[in-house]
């Protein structure tokens, strides 16, 4: 397997610390925190170049908060200068790790997302019979700090970018506890262990894809799974066989222990595609798509949200249409024209 070097002059060249910091400023370029940055940015960048030409560089405090959607979660953002240095970073390894990915991993990839993951996953449950549909259980939480390292080096030999991708790794804040033992661990394994990854972080979505891309080789190249997709990490298997199905969910247990990690042993069902399948914030079914009633929730709750923002002035009439057309291009991948019709009556801003 090639590995790559020289790498360091392209991360810290100015020119990718500029590019780095327009991709981390989408979307948040109002924010207080980046009009800071911003107003002084060519001595930022600078600064940020000294600090990681001298590897002295050392990530700051992150905030973190808790969302619900549906089930709750702990999201950690980091400072702005260090979202700027995960970009800078990803910039220049991520084009070396997505030539080792498979055409079925949909997830923080360019050009790939929800969407084509969606259309793939329905073609793949109108075709087959039985789906093995699983979830890891507390998946950022759980990955292994040393065993995520070990995959990285199998890539990268330069040392200066390992250092960096460890300070980045090593400087995570603590994660919801996952007290799961695996075959050889004493009592105190699990504590001993650095892991968890923070959720909010470019890196964080990126490393994710690299942990769990071997198990998707080992899906399709030895198990020889031919439908398979995966978004992070829920991920369906599909087959008209249903003894082949129950196999091959012992064989993916198996092989996420040499991981650390674990499905979810609720989540984590075989049953027949006929009755349809959740995915992704839709419910996928024989003749159509529908939005889940949660996501139906959230989306009334947003909806609502941005209407009584226009009206006090707190986003402008541009804004407004901006986000319900992103909302609405996402509806559009169900079939969702006489709902959309029916909340759209209640909402002002759309006409």
């Amino acid at each position: 397997m090639k590995r790559y070097g020289n790498l360091w002059s392209q991360i810290v060249s100015f020119e990718n610390l500029l590019n780095a910091a327009r991709k981390a400023e989408k979307g948040k370029r109002y924010r207080e925190n980046v009009l800071k940055f911003n107003d002084n940015i060519e001595y930022e960048l600078l600064k940020l170049q000294q600090e990681l030409s001298h590897q002295i560089y050392s990530p700051g405090e992150y905030k973190t908060f808790e969302i619900v959607e549906p089930k709750k979660r702990m999201i950690s953002a980091a400072p702005y200068r260090d979202r700027v240095v995960h970009h800078a970073l990803c910039n220049v390894i991520m084009p070396i790790f997505e030539k080792t990915f498979i055409h079925d991993s949909y997830a923080n990839r360019i050009g790939f997302g929800t969407h084509r993951a969606l259309r793939r996953f329905t073609g793949f449950l109108r075709n087959s019979r039985y789906i093995l549909q699983c979830d890891i259980q507390k998946y950022f939480p759980s990955i292994d700090h040393e065993i995520l390292k070990q995959k990285i080096r199998r890539k990268i030999k330069c040392q200066k970018t390992l250092w960096l991708i460890d300070t980045i790794i090593d400087h995570s804040n603590p994660q919801e506890p996952t007290p799961f033992y695996f075959e050889n661990d004493d009592l105190l394994t699990p504590i001993q262990r650095r892991k968890g990854l923070p959720v909010g972080n470019l890196t964080s979505q990126f490393f994710a894809n690299i942990y769990l891309n071997d198990l998707d080789h080992f899906i399709k190249e030895v198990l020889k799974i031919k439908q398979y997709v995966r978004y992070v990490d829920d991920f369906a298997l599909f087959s008209n066989d249903k003894t082949f199905l129950k196999m091959a969910r012992q064989q993916v247990e198996k092989y996420l222990t040499t991981v650390r990690l674990k499905i979810h042993p609720i989540k984590s069902q075989l049953f027949r595609t006929q009755i349809g399948a959740t995915f992704l914030g839709f419910r996928i079914l024989q003749d159509k798509i529908r939005l889940k009633s949660e996501s139906l929730r959230r989306a009334k709750h947003r909806l609502k949200q941005i209407q009584q923002n226009l009206a006090q002035g707190k986003i402008t009439q541009e804004k407004a249409q901006q986000c319900v057309q992103s909302w609405v291009a996402h509806a559009e991948h169900a079939n969702t024209w006489q709902l959309r019709k029916k909340l759209f009556t209640h909402f002002d801003f759309v006409k």
